[in-house]
């Protein structure tokens, strides 16, 4: 009896052992990506904002103020522009990384080197890419009262309702990265570009509420299987504040967390399947 209880301890003891070992080693590499990624924080503000603010200056900014768009529309148009920053954000922060670990010069090797499951190789990538997509989507908004003036309007009642949905869409982002990076090859990334990223922007309902598309059904019913559309609407529900006391139509927020849950799990099923399938030979 004393032997099996000595055993069990000393089984437990080495989980506890491993778990440790794999958590810092976790953690290491994680610290590691942020660091990189702080040396060089000037130039991923720049590669990650520059398109969006110019989006909120010329829509949100220029055309109302011409009287090419309707009054408040600055107000519709922002939790677009933060919903696809996040998640464009996020999906580069995997997809680039990838493409070029898993190459000719096999980089992803240092990592799978680690003491830790090579799972948790590609969870820290998710994990690291997310966070990326979060801080981009956070400075947007300081930078857009600077850029809207009056235009920016954003209700303060739902913090908890918008941050949830932040991180919906950013861990949406990036689990689409890891599925997206461990398929596509180096010499493909300008046509990942192409079919990838354009269909997102401009199917999302980035610049236009999912409700209004109604006379359109078709294209509304095609907007979604675009994840960037949960993303905008459940921004939107958070975001835009009532006018002359009616609020904006958008998805139940029921549909947006189901639409970007059931994202995150697909693509973190599919994106893990093809990662080992892509790094274990």
């Amino acid at each position: 009896m004393a032997s099996i209880t000595t055993s069990t301890q000393a089984h437990t003891t080495r989980s506890r052992s491993r778990f440790g070992t794999a958590f810092t080693a976790f953690m290491a590499i994680l610290r590691r990506d942020i660091l990189i990624t702080g040396r060089e924080f000037i130039a991923f503000l720049l590669q990650v904002l520059l398109q969006p603010l110019f989006f909120l200056f010329i829509f949100g900014k220029v055309l109302p103020s011409i009287g090419f768009a309707r009054a408040g529309f600055a107000a519709v148009l922002l939790p677009g522009i933060v919903g696809l920053t996040v998640v464009t954000t996020a999906l580069q922060g995997v997809t680039l990384p990838l493409v070029l670990d898993l190459g000719f010069a096999r980089e992803i090797d240092d990592r799978l080197l680690a003491p830790l499951p090579v799972n948790l190789v590609a969870v820290e990538k998710v994990i690291f890419a997310a966070m990326r997509g979060l801080i981009a989507g956070a400075i947007i908004f300081p930078l857009a009262w600077w850029i809207l003036g009056s235009g920016f309007q954003v209700r303060s009642d739902a913090i908890g309702t918008l941050i949830a949905i932040m991180v919906l869409t950013a861990f949406a982002g990036a689990t689409m990265g890891l599925f997206i990076g461990t398929t596509v090859k180096p010499e493909q990334i300008g046509l990942m570009f192409a079919l990838i990223f354009t269909p997102l922007i401009f199917t999302g309902c980035t610049y236009y509420p999912w409700a209004t598309l109604g006379g359109i059904k078709w294209f509304q019913i095609l907007t979604l299987f675009n994840p960037v559309t949960y993303a905008s609407e459940g921004l939107r529900a958070s975001m835009v504040p009532t006018f002359n006391g009616q609020s904006l139509p958008t998805l139940a927020m029921g549909w947006v967390i189901l639409g970007l849950s059931v994202t995150i799990v697909a693509f973190f099923i599919l994106g893990v399947r093809t990662f080992n399938r892509r790094v274990v030979n």
